[in-house]
C-alpha cells in the first residue's frame, strides 16, 4: 500500500523541492517529542523575524506548562523574551548607548584594548585567537561600558559561557542565578557609590522616573552584559577562520585595510555569529513558505542557514568580498534586530585591522577540520582558534 506524504513524514516546502532545501519544515525534537517549525529559507526567515504574529513572550507560552527548568527571571524574562509595548519601552532605554555616534566615541578605547591584547601575543609563536582576543576584547568593552569592575570580568566570562552550554540545562540554570545575583549586588553597590557608566544611568531611570521595575533593571543589566560580547566573540573567531582558509582575500584586506568595513557584511553573512534566533511562537495560524503553521506552535529561525540560501545569495558557501551582502540576517531583522550591532561591527573592524597590520604572517596552527566549535545551537563560533603568528619585518 502506497504511503501518503504525511505517513512518510516528508517535510513541507516548495512543491517538489528536495527535502534539504525546503524553507520551512515541521520537526520533532527532544525526549518529549514536541513539534516545532524550523525556518531555513532567507525570505521565510526574514518574514518570520518581522511578523508580529510570532511572539517572543516566553513567560506567556510556558505559563501553563510544567518544566523542570529553573532559569532566573532576569534571563527567562529579558527584553529578548518580550513583545511590545514592554519590549519597546525597555529597548528605548538602552538604544542611545549603541547608536553609531555613541559607538564612534568608544572607538579609541576599543583600539586601545585591542592593542594591549595583541601586545601580549608571542611573536613568533602560537596563540588562541578566542582566548587571547575574541573573548577578552568585547568583554572588556561591555564591562567598561556598564561599569563592571576589572577584577570581576573573568568570572563574568565564565558565567556567560555557561549560559550557552548546550545539553547542560542544570549548568545553564545555575549560571543564570549566579550572574543575576552578581548584577543585583553590583546595582546595590552602585546605588551606594554612583558612577557615570551605563548601568548607573539605568539605575537613575529606575529610582527616578520609575520606568523600570527592579526585576527589569537586573534583567537589562544581565542581557547587556551577555549579549554585549557574545556576538563579537563568535563573529571574530568565525570570520578569521574563514579568511585563513582564503589567503588571497586575507591578503587583500591586509594590503588595503580600508576594505575591512565593507567586507564585514559579507563575513557576517558567511559566518553568522548566531545560528538560531531566540524563541518564538505563533499567536494565531499563519502561512509561511507554503506551510500552514497552527497557533501556539514554536518556530525556530535558522539565521545561519538563511544567510546561506542560494535563492538569495549566489554560491553562498563562498566568501565574495565584492558581493553586496546587504540584507543579511546576522543581526536579526525587525523590532528585535540586535541593538548592539554598531558596537559589534566597530569591535570586529578594529580587531581585524589590527591583527592584519601587526601580524601579516598569520596561519592556522591546526587543520581547519580540527578546529573545535562551541557545542551550542544558539550561537556559532569556534571554542578555540589556534594560530601561528609573526610580526611584520
Amino acid at each position: 500500500m502506497k504511503k501518503s506524504a504525511q505517513d512518510r513524514q516528508e517535510p513541507h516546502g516548495r512543491g517538489d523541492t528536495p527535502p534539504f532545501t525546503c524553507p520551512v519544515q515541521r520537526v520533532r525534537g527532544g525526549s518529549s517529542g514536541h513539534t516545532s517549525y524550523l525556518v531555513t529559507g532567507y525570505a521565510e526567515a526574514r518574514q518570520a523575524l518581522g511578523d508580529p504574529r510570532l511572539s517572543k513572550d516566553t513567560a506567556a507560552f510556558f505559563a501553563d506548562k510544567q518544566s523542570s527548568r529553573r532559569l532566573h527571571p532576569a534571563v527567562a524574562r529579558s527584553m529578548l523574551a518580550g513583545d511590545p509595548p514592554r519590549h519597546t519601552r525597555l529597548r528605548k532605554l538602552v538604544t542611545k548607548a549603541f547608536t553609531t555616534g555613541a559607538v564612534d566615541a568608544l572607538r579609541p578605547f576599543i583600539a586601545q584594548v585591542t592593542a594591549a591584547l595583541l601586545d601580549q601575543w608571542p611573536a613568533p609563536g602560537r596563540v588562541d585567537v578566542i582566548a587571547d582576543l575574541a573573548m577578552p576584547l568585547p568583554v572588556t568593552v561591555i564591562c567598561e561600558l556598564l561599569g563592571v569592575p576589572e577584577a570581576d570580568r573573568p568570572q563574568v566570562r565564565r558565567w556567560s559561557a555557561d549560559l550557552f552550554a548546550a545539553g547542560r540545562p542544570e549548568r545553564i540554570d545555575a549560571a543564570s542565578h549566579e550572574i543575576a545575583a552578581y548584577m543585583t549586588n553590583l546595582i546595590a553597590e552602585k546605588r551606594d557609590r554612583p558612577g557615570d557608566a551605563l548601568l548607573d544611568h539605568l539605575i537613575l531611570v529606575r529610582d527616578g522616573a520609575e520606568q523600570l521595575s527592579e526585576e527589569e533593571l537586573v534583567s537589562l543589566a544581565v542581557l547587556l552584559l551577555v549579549a554585549g560580547h557574545e556576538t563579537t566573540t563568535n563573529f571574530l573567531g568565525s570570520a578569521l577562520l574563514a579568511l585563513l582558509q582564503q589567503p588571497a582575500d586575507l591578503e587583500r584586506l591586509r594590503r588595503d585595510p580600508d576594505l575591512v568595513p565593507g567586507a564585514l557584511d559579507e563575513l557576517l553573512r558567511h559566518s553568522s555569529p548566531v545560528s538560531t534566533a531566540t524563541f518564538r511562537y505563533t499567536t494565531e495560524p499563519l502561512a509561511l513558505g507554503g506551510v500552514e503553521i497552527p497557533a501556539g506552535a514554536p518556530v525556530q529561525v535558522a539565521i545561519g542557514s538563511a544567510n546561506r540560501d542560494p535563492e538569495r545569495f549566489a554560491s553562498p558557501d563562498r566568501i565574495d568580498l565584492g558581493r553586496n551582502a546587504g540584507g543579511h540576517l546576522a543581526f536579526g531583522h525587525g523590532i528585535h534586530r540586535c541593538v548592539g550591532a554598531p558596537l559589534a561591527r566597530a569591535e570586529a573592524e578594529l580587531a581585524l585591522r589590527a591583527v592584519f597590520a601587526r601580524f601579516p604572517e598569520i596561519r592556522l596552527a591546526v587543520p581547519p577540520e580540527q578546529v573545535a566549535w562551541r557545542p551550542t545551537r544558539l550561537v556559532h563560533g569556534p571554542a578555540a582558534l589556534p594560530v601561528l603568528v609573526q610580526t611584520a619585518t
